[in-house]
């Protein structure tokens, strides 16, 4: 393989951003077509649509407070086939779920996977991004997750709506055997062990990045309003009827989050998350405060884009920042703390949101959700903003 350190887009880098893409799009999919089938199929409540959601990430958090220190062990190859092919079974299982009680394992054991082979695919693609390419790598191999979420819930609806959800089933299941073969093609280039401290108890700190906290805390606020949108946003469309442009409304979604994404990540490393940050903020807060006023379909997508817009250039600042917050060996112990905090966020969001929707409708939900994303603001502003006024420009060397 030719050496050369400036190179982005290489092979390794492409397999590995597609492999990512068919866990998301499985993942997406599934986000939207559940709370339907939980409701239709399974006569579950909103409650327990967003339940299924909240076990999800309760598995995901706790296989993540795990995931770092299992790749550091283990080897990031190992582990993207052990998670990648317990993933696979989980998404093919669903095509035997007749009860909410089957449902909720399994869900508990795809939330499991899903965090690990995520964690493990990221520290891949982080392999291969060249150091002074950060946050344009990063941001590059986000924008197959984002498209993903474009294509995921379309594709879940679309199907659902035709073709039942059999075979929206069976495609997931060979989305998720895409995900494991793209993956077993990738090579990542090897680096030296990290130092190991002598063998005792498990210390916190091989569970938990402490630096990656602040921004952490402000994705677990971001996470928390966005589940509302893939938890509720099929049964509001049907509320307001205009269920069908449900699939429309992740569409708008998308193609806003995927626009502007070549230059969000050259501009997170010429000038910092800052610049970057704020304007989401303010965006996503306006979308969700006109999804919430929505009466007509051209409001409703109006409101999908706006939201898309805002959140979809937010994410990858912090992830960007998780990373360089930490030394080359905890990169991906990195990602997994700050995807702990962003998976709690959006697994607490979706029981609690599902509990407000069903207590005072799904409009008052997402205006409440537009205050709790201003509020990130403040968490971003008071725990990283204040403490590092300059941003962070350039990659963190090893310690």
């Amino acid at each position: 393989m030719r050496d050369n350190k400036n190179v982005l887009w290489s092979s390794n880098f492409i397999l590995i951003c597609l492999s990512s893409f068919f866990v998301f799009i499985t993942f997406y999919i599934l986000a939207a077509s559940l709370p339907v089938f939980v409701k239709e199929n399974l006569g579950g409540s909103e409650e327990q649509i967003g339940l299924t959601m909240t076990i999800f990430i309760i598995a995901s958090v706790l296989a993540r407070l795990f995931a770092g220190t299992w790749i550091s062990r283990f080897g990031e190859r190992k582990m993207v086939f052990i998670s990648l092919l317990l993933f696979f079974i989980a998404s093919a299982y669903y095509l035997n779920i007749y009860s909410l009680v089957i449902l909720f394992v399994l869900r508990f054991v795809h939330g499991g996977s899903f965090a690990v082979s995520t964690t493990s695919t990221t520290a891949v693609a982080l392999r291969l991004i060249p150091a002074n390419r950060k946050g344009e790598g990063i941001s590059y191999f986000s924008l197959f997750m984002s498209l993903a979420m474009v294509i995921g819930p379309f594709i879940g609806l679309t199907i659902n709506s035709h073709f039942g959800f059999r075979v929206l089933f069976i495609i997931c299941g060979f989305f998720a055997l895409l995900a494991l073969v793209f993956a077993l093609l990738t090579r990542s280039p090897k680096i030296e062990a990290a130092p190991r401290a002598a063998k005792g108890k498990l210390h916190w700190r091989d569970l938990i990045e402490p630096s990656v906290i602040p921004v952490g805390l402000a994705g677990f606020v971001l996470a928390f309003a966005y589940s509302g949108l893939t938890s509720f946003i099929s049964v509001y469309a049907s509320d307001l009827s205009i269920g069908a442009m449900a699939g429309y409304f992740f569409v708008c979604f998308g193609i806003m989050i995927v626009i502007p994404r070549p230059l969000v990540g050259k501009i997170l490393d010429k000038y910092g998350e800052h610049v970057i940050v704020y304007p989401c903020i303010v965006a996503f807060t306006i979308g969700m405060i006109l999804l919430g006023l929505a009466h007509t379909p051209a409001m409703f997508l109006l409101a999908g884009a706006i939201c898309g817009l805002g959140y979809g250039s937010m994410l990858p600042c912090f992830q960007t920042i998780a990373v360089k917050k930490a030394s080359v060996h905890r990169q991906a112990l990195a990602t997994a703390t700050f995807f702990v905090l962003f998976d709690s966020g959006y697994g607490v969001g979706s029981y609690v949101l599902g509990l407000l929707a069903e207590s005072s409708g799904y409009a008052h939900m997402y205006l409440i959700s537009a205050v709790i994303v201003a509020f990130t603001a403040v968490i971003y502003f008071a725990l990283h903003h204040r403490r590092n006024p300059a941003a962070i420009a350039e990659p963190s060397s090893a310690k």
